[in-house]
């Protein structure tokens, strides 16, 4: 029985771990989500689909790349003569899938996984070498090249991944432990960690991953054992960050510019990113540092203030996965990678339990129904890795899976956790932080208390909290006030409503109003509770238009739809021609209904309908034309299940800020065809960029799609219009993609345009210099043809890749 109780405890941090072995700790405790029971209409069914597909499907997925192979190889298991996936980091797949099976477990037991989990870690086991060592890419000793795996052992901690993969294999061995008391995948993780202690540290090797996670997982094994040296450790990776003295700086993408201390800015790989600052606020929790501590607070206040996306997403660039500039967002080339958004969501539940604002669950929850859970589709098996918040005329598509499938396998782990974020504890009081059906109880004062939480969230925001406590008992509520429900879409200026609502939200207790004083963010109701006392939330929802700080330049004359917590977009099925056209009149009213009648995975949400305006041009560009038609948006999480087209978050509210729809030409009637394109499911690199009638403001536009042929370098390719019906042209104009200071794309060394002769591709005569300058179209004239298609013949520098943002015929 102690053991049980020791589980539970410690199953409410299995993404933070809590025990007592230090006089510091986080001040606020989750309730442990194994002890949460969800019933609600929303999230029941995607933690249902988590365990039913999306789990067995990625273990599945592991074992047809080789992902488990590679285990088998390195354990002698089964025999390989080369590495048999892409990268060294594809251990980490294998171990999150593993943590969000245990956590699937704890709740809902299951023969066929625990038995098929024992298989796999006997494989995980045998694949360790004597030493502790544990990293497949170098063990199995490949006949063929392996990236990033040319040396000895944490020779290349800048990209090689070998501490990235032990972090997330002792998250894995953590989780494992607690929800099977089985000791077999923590035995090797502890292993692992002491030859870690061994190696690193005061006077040994004072190397630091060039991907943080391993101070996470650090953490958790500190939290089961009480062994100091894994806390020291996981603190030691990070101070060591930053300084020149030890060793050779990895620089601002990593996150290793300055001592993190001195750190005030979101930089570099998000995800990196994300998961520093979870850690270090881990180490703020259990060391009480208040350098740590300061440190973590102005970098937030850096990504709630100039770096967060309506959407919850963070890092906006494509080039690095990495944060941009003080309000760079922009939303066609929008990177927001699913992990990043699952990262902020791990790190604000962190802050939260630290400092006890409501103001990072606000952070946490725009995250989570949105950025995040627009990740995977609804029927579980078909992911985005970036998450735009805009697509091309290509548009884009979820996808089975990826090359680098990290995110596939960090959603199989979060998913699970997510009722552990709805309660939490801190000496008398009782936070309810996120409003879903559910269940649950606790120990309060020595006597059990049971809290039922009814509700149609997201959909409505009545909220009914039930409390039933054995005995009378003496505690206080803390029920969470969000901040959309106060007219603050963000705890910072970043964005704002357009009109205040004056309806606050109100709160009843056994049905008589209760005149709520607040603290933190949170309604506080502190009473003699008794079985059966019912407390009514009422949150007042209804349609808000958000208006972006005026330093967000791409969202200038445009807004954004909200209801509730959720972010709204349009997309393409909805109209007849294209979402960017649209003009979003302030006087238009709007209007929320449950819809039953659309694509059945997008049935049974709430649209948001009423009238707009679409602007056209004339033929000539004369005159502009506006015809008013019936206006839809769907929830952003759901968009991309009715087929691959536009779709836009932000809307134009001001006619400069619309894209009115241009006569067609050669080039946007014509069909494209090129030598090579990446097929990574991101929607800016969509061929259709070629001829999409947008003209770029310089070369590395980032607000209009791009098409490259990364990750080709120093190539001869092509590009090639096959016109709608022949043609007669003598001039092209082309507006070179060039992201120099961010990527490795560069304009080409040169090129040369060809015409189709009956199926014969041949030079067009006298043609003028062929340019290749940065920042202008440039034009070419030759001798008129008639033809059906013209080819572009591209030579691209050595080194580097190369791309097109426009290309037009005349």
């Amino acid at each position: 029985m102690k053991r049980m109780a020791f589980c539970f405890f410690m199953m409410g941090f299995l993404f933070l771990g809590q025990i007592a072995f230090s006089s510091h700790d986080y001040p606020i405790q989750p309730v442990s989500f194994e002890q949460v029971t969800i019933d609600d209409s929303f999230w029941a069914a995607r933690i249902r689909t988590n365990r039913v597909i999306t789990i067995p499907y990625a273990f599945t997925k592991c074992e047809d790349t080789g992902r488990i192979d590679n285990f088998r190889a390195a354990g002698k298991i089964k025999y390989a003569t080369s590495f048999c996936s892409n990268y060294p980091f594809d251990d980490s797949d294998v171990f999150k899938i593993i943590e969000g099976a245990a956590y699937s477990l704890s709740v809902y037991p299951d023969a066929q996984l625990d038995e098929y989990l024992d298989r796999l870690i006997a494989s995980i086991a045998a694949a360790q070498e004597e030493d502790g060592y544990l990293y497949t890419a170098r063990t199995m000793k490949s006949q063929t090249p392996v990236i990033w795996v040319d040396g000895p052992r944490w020779s290349n901690l800048r990209s090689g991944h070998e501490l990235y993969n032990l972090g997330h294999m002792y998250e894995a061995a953590a989780a494992h432990y607690l929800a099977t008391n089985k000791r077999s995948l923590l035995d090797v993780a502890l292993k692992s960690a002491d030859l870690i202690c061994r190696t690193f540290g005061p006077g040994k090797n004072p190397g630091v991953p060039g991907h943080q996670e391993i101070e996470i997982g650090l953490v958790k094994l500190y939290r089961i054992t009480g062994k100091e040296e894994y806390l020291d450790m996981a603190k030691f990776f990070l101070d060591q960050r930053g300084r020149e003295d030890a060793r050779e700086l990895y620089g601002e993408y990593s996150q290793d510019h300055k001592p993190v201390i001195e750190q005030d800015k979101a930089v570099g790989h998000a995800v990196r990113a994300a998961y520093m600052y979870s850690a270090m606020t881990d180490i703020a929790a259990l060391t009480g540092d208040e350098d740590y501590k300061q440190a973590i607070q102005r970098i937030w206040s850096n990504v709630v203030d100039k770096k967060f996306y309506i959407t919850g997403g963070i890092g906006a660039r494509h080039g690095g996965e990495a944060f941009g500039d003080d309000y760079e967002l922009p939303n066609l080339t929008a990177y927001n990678e699913t992990c990043a958004a699952i990262a902020n969501v791990l790190w604000n539940y962190r802050m939260f339990l630290l400092f006890g604002e409501a103001k990072y669950i606000d952070v946490l929850e725009r995250t989570l129904y949105n950025g995040a859970l627009s990740g995977i589709s609804l029927r579980g098996d078909r992911f985005f890795y970036p998450n735009p918040l805009a697509a091309g005329a290509g548009g884009v598509e979820r996808s089975p899976w990826f090359g680098c499938s990290c995110c596939p396998t960090n959603l199989s782990r979060f998913i699970p956790s997510i009722p552990g974020y709805i309660y939490a504890r801190k000496d008398d009081s009782v936070y309810v932080n996120l409003f879903i059906g559910s269940e649950t109880s606790f120990t309060m004062q020595d006597q059990k208390v049971s809290i039922r939480q009814e509700s149609d969230y997201p959909w409505d925001g009545r909220v009914n909290i039930c409390l039933s406590p054995e005995k009378e008992t003496l505690f206080t509520l803390k029920i969470r006030i969000p901040g959309w429900a106060k007219n603050e879409p963000t705890p910072s200026d970043l964005y704002h409503y357009q009109k205040t609502n004056k309806k606050k939200a109100t709160l009843s207790i056994n049905g008589k109003k209760f005149a709520y004083p607040m603290e933190d963010g949170y309604a506080v109701v502190h009473r003699l509770w008794k079985k059966g006392d019912k407390v009514e939330l009422n949150l007042p929802m209804k349609v808000r238009r958000t208006i972006a700080h005026e330093n967000v330049a791409e969202d200038a004359g445009k807004v954004a739809l909200e209801y509730g917590p959720l972010v709204y977009c349009v997309e393409w099925p909805d109209y007849d021609e294209s979402v960017f056209n649209l003009l979003l009149s302030d006087r238009t009213p709007l209007s929320v209904k449950r819809n039953q009648n659309m694509h059945h995975l997008v049935s049974f949400v709430n649209v948001i309908e009423g009238k707009a305006d679409a602007l056209k041009y004339s033929k000539n560009k004369t005159r502009l034309k506006k015809t008013p038609l019936r206006f839809r948006a769907i929830p952003y999480y759901a968009w991309a299940h009715r087929g691959p087209g536009e779709m836009t978050v932000w809307l134009a509210r001001e006619i400069d800020a619309a894209q009115p729809t241009l006569p067609p030409t050669i080039a946007s009637e014509s069909a494209v065809s090129y030598s090579f394109q990446r097929k990574n499911g991101e929607n800016m690199l969509s061929p259709a960029a070629l001829n999409d009638q947008l003209e770029p403001s310089d070369s590395n536009d980032q607000s209009i799609p791009r098409f490259h042929w990364w990750p080709h370098q120093g190539t001869q390719e092509w590009v090639q219009y096959d016109f709608a019906k022949p043609e007669t042209v003598s001039s092209v104009r082309v507006y070179w993609f060039d992201d120099s200071g961010h990527g490795n794309c560069r304009v080409p060394e040169s090129w040369k345009i060809l015409y189709n002769d009956q199926g014969q591709w041949l030079p067009a005569s006298d043609p003028g210099e062929c340019g290749v300058n940065k920042d202008q179209f440039n034009e070419v004239s030759f001798d008129a043809v008639k033809t059906s298609g013209l080819r572009l013949e591209i030579q691209l520098q050595e080194g580097f890749s190369g791309g097109i943002l426009e290309w037009q015929v005349q």
